[in-house]
């Protein structure tokens, strides 16, 4: 959407090697030993920014005036798992002690966990599925919804207000707020009027601020605003909201406030780390009551009898001690949820693949998750010769050369599908951790 390239972002610069992520960039540096990250902080309590989390009472009263028309409009657009989860966000508990403990393992330079045996990370094909998005597939560039141009927020939020009173209470600065938006949903609501789309448009803006985009108290920024907006035109949004979700993870690692969708976080550790389904049990897991998996439908579903691997894992010198020693038997490294799911990965080595979003271009690495893609251990890769996360200014010449090179490695990528079993060589395993503990 909204994209008119110049001329010249044809003209692709030629890829420079993998030298040149020796040359222009650090190596690959101990958690312990990066400036400023919170690894080193055995006394953090509590995740910078995690009190931007906390219950929306106009949430719930909002969604449950909306006409079935617009609801509708929401579930087509691909918003139905949004919609389940926001309508019971209230309910929800996050176990905040167990985010920062995951939280302190990221990797701010790789993008990715790095624990004692293996990285992992959230693949993008594991998010569109956790949150029920629509699926980005190569071929499909043109519809990743990313923008060149400068956002025009009062454009977007025309079909909701066009008196400058209205749209000065909804923004301030580069920001648009959810509460006076919300509000103009059930004045709608309540007069009955059959402005349906619009309406819709309104409540997605909410629902995603809320669950896919969370940076400040209720509201968004004016890029994230036209990711959203680009959801009625048929756009696929996964990429933004994995990049803003690791640009937040970083953000938290050095210091700044988390932001992004915890939840996606959650539903992937509950998925990886805490839970196993079984059939014969009789008693419900308490701990399944309040977390997102609960509320997710589909291949990912789980009955709230599920057994919870964690559920003695108290306080977070507890969670700790255990993410900072888990094995890769403890990790469930290809859920059932993705059996078989063709995933995508940079077509060769040293030709990073990144995130495409209003925000920034973010560095992303499945090809470092061996076991989590399927594949055997053999050596810790180089770093990207791009920077893990490069801040983005739309209408500026070189700003629309980088993203058009990003699309083309998109359209380049290669196709793997994730296999059941990997048989790995023990020497080459151990070499590997070996170089593992480095970082």
């Amino acid at each position: 959407m909204k994209r008119s390239y110049s001329a010249f972002a044809e003209d692709i610069p030629p890829y420079s090697s993998p030298k040149a992520a020796r040359e222009t960039y650090a190596d690959l540096k101990q958690l312990s030993a990066i400036p400023g990250h919170i690894y080193t902080r055995p006394g953090l309590q509590i995740l910078p920014g995690q009190r931007r989390f906390s219950k929306v009472p106009w949430m719930v009263p909002m969604l449950e005036l909306l006409p079935p028309s617009s609801i509708g409009h929401l579930k087509e657009w691909g918003l139905s798992t949004i919609f389940v989860l926001a309508k019971n966000y209230n309910k929800l508990v996050h176990v905040w002690e167990s985010v920062t403990a995951m939280a302190e393992l990221w990797h701010p330079q790789t993008n990715s966990f790095v624990f004692s045996e293996f990285e992992a990370t959230i693949l993008l094909e594991e998010l569109e599925i956790m949150l029920g998005l629509s699926r980005y597939q190569r071929g499909e560039e043109s519809a990743t919804s990313y923008t060149v141009e400068q956002i025009n927020s009062w454009s977007i939020l025309a079909y909701i207000t066009t008196k400058k009173n209205g749209l000065y209470s909804m923004t301030s600065g580069m920001h648009v707020h959810l509460v006076p938006i919300a509000q103009w949903i059930i004045s709608q609501c309540k007069r009955k009027t059959t402005n349906y789309t619009a309406i819709a448009k309104a409540a997605a803006i909410c629902i995603s601020g809320v669950i896919l985009f969370p940076e400040s108290n209720g509201a968004i920024s004016f890029g994230n605003l036209s990711i959203i907006d680009s959801i009625s035109e048929g756009m696929k949004i996964g990429q933004a909201v994995l990049g803003f979700l690791y640009a937040g993870l970083t953000s938290a690692m050095l210091g700044g406030p988390f932001y992004g969708s915890v939840i996606a976080l959650e539903l992937w550790m509950g998925m990886h780390i805490q839970f196993r389904a079984v059939e014969d049990l009789t008693m419900e897991c308490k701990t399944m009551l309040n977390h997102p998996l609960a509320y997710v439908g589909g291949r990912l579903h789980m009955s709230t009898r599920a057994w919870c691997k964690m559920a003695q894992v108290k306080g977070i010198q507890a969670w700790r001690k255990y993410l900072r020693s888990l094995t890769m038997a403890d990790f469930d490294m290809r859920p059932r949820f993705m059996h078989g799911r063709v995933i995508h990965l940079p077509q060769r080595t040293g030709l990073a693949l990144r995130l495409l979003g209003n925000g920034a271009l973010v560095s992303y690495n499945p090809d470092r998750c061996y076991l989590q893609c399927g594949a055997a251990r053999t050596v810790v890769p180089l770093l990207s010769h791009f920077p893990p996360i490069q801040e983005r200014k739309r209408g500026d010449e070189q700003d629309e050369l980088d993203m058009r090179s990003t699309v083309v490695h998109w359209e380049g990528c290669a196709m793997s599908v994730i296999q059941a079993e990997v048989e790995e060589d023990d020497d080459v395993t151990k070499e590997y951790v070996e170089a593992l503990k480095k970082i």
